[in-house]
């Protein structure tokens, strides 16, 4: 899912709002016996992409019933009572990060509507570029909008196409959005799975007994006991019905590919496969180029947790450096913590991470992270190490320079706010008090995760967060320019 139209204080950012967050995740089951259960487990697992709320709709054949509710799965999803409410065999939920506000009950997806041709509920990752200039639109038309999401321009585009099914409804709708989207739709005649024709955000299918699945990652396979089939392929429609038969469509011409490469670095959990890959071994081979490019004369390796591991086990493997836990990470310290006074309210970072003082005093130490966003923690974390008695505290960074926002459903700061779009590399490393700032390079990062390098002509992955190349139209971010991208005429198609 995605932006909201308001423009408000997000409640759940970490104290300095200093991490990419990922937007959503999804799950749906169809054909399960507990399709329901089988959700709120399968949403479980890919909590770590949204913790703001989370929901599950489901159908029995005549009806649909929703449950939504603000916090974790396990906050709404962990009695019997709860599932209980939302029988049937297919079943779909969303969990959820926004990134600008609409924190309220309305926006939780799985969004419902009934049209025409009956119920349709659709749970959506992603960010839709266009979607201000469609809503717009679409009120002037009359259309009238119960959220401040997105998503629910997907709904009002279906609503009004004069096409006679709803698959095709939902393809006419799909080819006037622009940017990113993995979708799971509920109809009275099944369940259909969606994937942006670029591929940008991740979608992958599962066979679970009878039941066809589908995740955000592979990981809530795992979960369900569900076997990885296959991943959606980009700008695949593959419609499900109830006898299960699959069927597959390509509706949007056939552009090249552009997943989104923060996946590897740090969005998919480690033992999720993203892109024919295992990330958590993708992140030991960043790591690994990474101890190439940059090496640094130093006593200990020392990630910061819990995203940094595999990247500093890669770069400790690689320079022979001992891998140390300098830094150990409270995993208690939840979005609701009570402030009790102004000095703790500034105290998120210690606790949250703590120095391992008898182990780093008097060394000589180099601290992996994925990304420096702000910069704001990762100073922080250098000075807490300053003040355990580290003799020198290097930082190395497992991806090149965030310089640029996402549009594609990962709440970054304006650009104005990122520390690489304000700095070159040595007033960053003055910034956050570093004795030396190094990042592995975008051919670097392209090569840890299978490539030989970026192809400048027409890149395999999205890294314009990195490199400023948008991969689509940016209508409702007019001030940025996006390269042009060869899309096939789609009524060829």
């Amino acid at each position: 899912m995605s932006n909201s139209f308001t423009n408000l204080t997000h409640p759940y950012l970490d104290a300095d709002g200093d991490k990419l967050r990922e937007e959503c995740g999804v799950f749906g089951a169809i054909n399960a016996a507990d399709a329901s259960a089988a959700t709120a487990l399968g949403l479980h697992a890919l909590q770590h992409r949204g913790q703001e709320a989370v929901g599950i709709t489901s159908y029995d054949g005549t009806d649909f019933y929703s449950r939504r509710g603000l916090g974790h799965v396990a906050e709404n999803f962990s009695s019997s009572d709860a599932i209980a409410e939302l029988p049937g065999h297919m079943a779909a939920g969303h969990v959820r990060y926004s990134t600008t506000g609409g924190a309220g009950l309305r926006n939780v997806q799985p969004l419902y509507a009934e049209l025409a041709s009956g119920g349709f509920a659709v749970a959506h990752n992603g960010n839709i570029s266009n979607a201000q200039a469609l809503r717009s639109d679409l009120v002037a038309k009359g259309s009238i909008f119960q959220s401040t999401s997105d998503t629910e321009v997907i709904i009002h585009l279906v609503a009004t196409s004069r096409y006679p099914t709803v698959a095709d409804r939902l393809v006419d709708a799909l080819r006037l959005v622009e940017g990113a989207y993995a979708l799971i739709v509920m109809t009275p005649e099944g369940m259909i799975a969606c994937r942006d024709p670029l591929g940008i955000r991740p979608l992958v299918m599962g066979r679970m007994g009878d039941a066809v699945v589908f995740a955000s990652e592979s990981v809530a396979f795992d979960v369900v006991g569900a076997e990885l089939i296959r991943e959606v392929e980009p700008g695949e429609m593959l419609q499900v019905d109830f006898s299960g038969e699959i069927k597959s469509v390509h509706p949007f011409g056939n552009p090249s590919p552009r997943p989104c490469i923060f996946e590897h670095v740090y969005f998919s959990r480690p033992d999720s496969i993203f892109a024919g890959q295992s990330v958590y071994e993708a992140r030991k081979a960043i790591g690994t180029e990474l101890a190439i490019e940059a090496p640094c004369d130093v006593d200990l390796v020392v990630p910061v947790p819990d995203s940094g591991v595999p990247a500093a086990i890669g770069y400790a493997q690689q320079s022979g450096v001992p891998f140390e836990l300098g830094i150990i990470r409270s995993h208690y310290v939840g979005r609701t913590f009570i402030q009790p006074s102004d000095s703790a309210r500034h105290s998120g970072v210690k606790r949250k991470h703590n120095a391992n003082r008898g182990l780093v005093a008097g060394k000589k130490i180099v601290l992996i992270d994925d990304s420096i966003v702000r910069g704001t923690t990762s100073l922080k974390i250098v000075e807490m190490m300053r003040e355990a008695g580290a003799s020198e505290v290097h930082f190395r960074v497992a991806s090149p320079p965030t310089a640029h926002s996402c549009f594609y459903g990962v709440d970054t700061p304006e650009r104005s706010k990122l520390l690489a779009a304000r700095m070159e590399l040595e007033p960053m490393c003055e910034f956050i008090k570093a004795d030396s700032l190094a990042f592995i390079s975008i051919d670097g990062l392209y090569r840890a995760v299978g490539s030989k390098g970026r192809d400048k002509k027409c890149p395999q992955f999205c890294d314009a967060c990195f490199t400023g190349e948008y991969p689509t139209s940016l209508t409702d971010h007019s001030e940025q320019k996006p390269a042009e991208l060869p899309f096939a005429d789609p009524k060829a198609a």
